[in-house]
């Protein structure tokens, strides 16, 4: 059984402890595979984490130190250097604050559904999570449910899903998902609507994160076509000359390659339709891409369908 250490309560010197369970370093390497040297220097020279110190010295980390720890590791197996990746967190945290008391009871319910969905998960009680579905549905805009409920979630299942069973679990949602999303899709993309393509870059992306892209980039008045995750980028043109979108709109959740905004560069050249780049990868190569005619999209709900709106109506600049 993992060792877990309970804080004392008396007063010291440097702080008062809090009664939340904290754990030792040791744990906290088994936990997340991260051997303690490399947690110390995350802690010393980039100020990711921040544990707690006992009067002796020793660094107690809480469970939020552990998740960061996690979110630490999934930047950088999507490319990011380690000493990038506290400024990406530090936007995040910029991004998901607010004072008021009504955001904190939103994001209470959002808490409460994951709960339940994680119960119909853990039973694989496809029936349940079907019904939860729907009155997740019913209850919140598509962003809302996508960016701040489901996919949360499916990205904490595919973190933590090392032990038994777990991976079962996040096979079990991920295809309930994909399954969902890919209908909603296809009854969007059957409208009369002006159509834009969306393609990941090869290996950049899981075929959830793009189907979820082309739901939150689509609107009544813009039906996204999604092309199969693996499309060949160097055929890309020769679709894009059949089909005749409005944009084609490229998707990538890892950090760019260095050769990334020459290769988009050269593709913009030989479509007759503006060239997008979507996904955490736009905000990374924005200023790579300054002053070219690719445009940016970023990767938040809220914001990528209006930019893209914005660019196809020529009110917004690459």
């Amino acid at each position: 059984m993992a060792e877990i250490i309970a804080p004392r309560r008396e007063k010291t010197h440097d702080s008062v402890f809090d009664a939340e369970q904290l754990f030792p370093i040791r744990e906290v390497s088994r936990l997340t595979g991260v051997n303690p040297v490399t947690l110390r220097a995350w802690e010393r020279r980039y100020g990711l984490i921040q544990p707690t110190r006992t009067e002796s010295g020793h660094r107690l980390y809480s469970s939020a130190d552990i998740d960061t720890v996690h979110r630490v590791l999934d930047w950088i197996e999507r490319g990011v250097s380690v000493s990038k990746v506290g400024k990406i967190l530090a936007r995040d945290e910029l991004h998901s604050e607010s004072p008021t008391s009504s955001r904190i009871d939103t994001e209470l319910e959002w808490q409460q559904w994951q709960t339940q969905l994680r119960l119909a998960i853990n039973a694989f009680d496809d029936r349940q999570l079907d019904r939860l579905y729907g009155q997740i549905f019913s209850a919140y805009s598509t962003a809302v449910v996508f960016q701040d409920i489901l996919m949360p979630l499916w990205q904490q299942l595919l973190r933590h899903h090392g032990g038994f069973g777990q991976a079962s679990e996040w096979l079990f949602f991920d295809n309930f998902l994909r399954s969902r999303t890919a209908y909603r899709l296809q009854m969007a993309c059957a409208s009369a609507a002006p159509r834009v393509l969306l393609a990941a870059i090869a290996g950049e992306c899981r075929e959830l994160e793009l189907l979820v892209a082309g739901l939150l980039i689509g609107s009544e008045k813009l039906a996204v076509k999604v092309l199969g995750v693996g499309q060949p980028f160097d055929e890309l043109t020769l679709v894009c000359e059949k089909t005749r979108p409005q944009a084609l709109v490229l998707f990538s959740n890892r950090a760019p390659v260095s050769e990334l905004p020459t290769r988009l560069k050269r593709l913009a050249i030989t479509l007759d339709c503006p060239l997008l780049l979507a996904g955490d990868a736009s905000d990374l190569a924005e200023d790579s891409l300054a002053g070219s005619s690719i445009g940016c999209l970023g990767n938040d709900a809220r914001l990528m369908q209006h930019r893209l709106q914005q660019f196809l109506n020529g009110q917004l600049d690459t």
